[in-house]
């Protein structure tokens, strides 16, 4: 492991609930997912917000996966950032049914002298104000990675494309590229993304796998074949956590690079599906995602 990572966003208690089951008071978040994905291919440091609820036993697990924990602010005087949420039949919609801010509501990262010299970074999935400020108190991170949603791209535009022009890596999900670029054909969207400043674009398509638009090429990867899906919240944060851990890891951040790390994301990311929070990703381990990453090379291998 070679450089550590830096990661910016939300850690929260979710209440979910599945049309196969359901779980109260887990921890998630988009630093939380991405965290512990990531610890499996470099050292990290999470940056975010507890509030005066937040377990013991939570603090343990990030700390089982030597995740630096130095940069988490403990508000005592407010409960964790809390969503509730509920999927329908197919797993791929869900509604809101709570949110509560709580200690994230007004909160501003302050970043310690070691966060500031980071490298890389992880600009996780929460307001463009909270990840410019971020990017304002680094001193001159090399690779930065930008995930967003539909909520920033619809009020927060005009600062979110003001990121994009910083950013080496942009994240997002097929309907938040058509909706980000306004163009509804997916791979003229991941053309007009690049065009609007990021210097690499990967868009994600769910159960079928991700896109990478890069000035060097194009590459699509499948996702692993889940048999066995429980929970998919988190699995996009899984994914962005794990691609930026491998690339931390690695040092490099050229094309083949950043493909090796989409395949460290897509078997890290099948993993967190596979239970509620990130239970079954902790459980099985490195071993669990090479054998998920040798097994989507093999089904992608093609000759002729």
């Amino acid at each position: 492991m070679k450089d550590s990572l830096l990661i910016v966003g939300s850690v929260a208690y979710d209440c979910i609930e599945t049309p196969l089951d359901s779980a109260d008071f887990i921890l998630g978040g988009s630093a939380s997912y991405a965290a512990l994905a990531a610890s499996f291919f470099s050292s990290v440091k999470i940056v975010g917000v507890v509030g005066n609820d937040f377990k013991e036993s939570d603090i343990s697990r990030l700390a089982a996966r030597n995740i630096d924990i130095s940069a988490l602010t403990f508000d005592t005087q407010k409960p964790t950032f809390f969503w509730r949420g509920k999927y329908h039949e197919n797993f791929s919609s869900r509604e809101t049914l709570d949110v509560r801010l709580n200690a994230f509501e007004g909160y501003m990262p302050k970043l310690g002298e070691s966060a500031k010299k980071a490298k890389y970074v992880l600009l996780g999935n929460i307001s463009p104000e909270i990840q410019e400020s971020v990017l304002g108190d680094m001193e001159n991170p090399e690779f930065i990675i930008l995930d967003t949603m539909d909520l920033w791209i619809q009020t927060a535009n005009a600062k979110l494309r003001e990121l994009i022009r910083r950013t080496d890596l942009l994240i997002l999900n097929d309907s938040e590229a058509k909706m980000l670029s306004e163009n509804r054909n997916i791979i003229c969207a991941g053309d007009a993304l690049l065009e609007m400043g990021a210097k690499s674009v990967i868009i994600k398509t769910g159960e079928y796998g991700a896109m990478l638009f890069h000035p060097d090429g194009f590459f699509v990867i499948p996702a692993y074949p889940v048999r066995d899906l429980r929970d998919p919240t988190g699995a996009g944060d899984s994914f962005a956590g794990a691609l930026a851990g491998y690339i931390a890891g690695a040092g490099k951040t050229d094309f083949e690079t950043i493909k090796l790390g989409m395949l460290a994301g897509a078997a890290t990311s099948s993993l967190t599906v596979e239970s509620f929070s990130c239970y079954k990703l902790e459980e099985s381990g490195l071993g669990e995602i090479n054998r998920r990453c040798q097994y989507i090379e093999k089904i992608t291998s093609i000759r002729r």
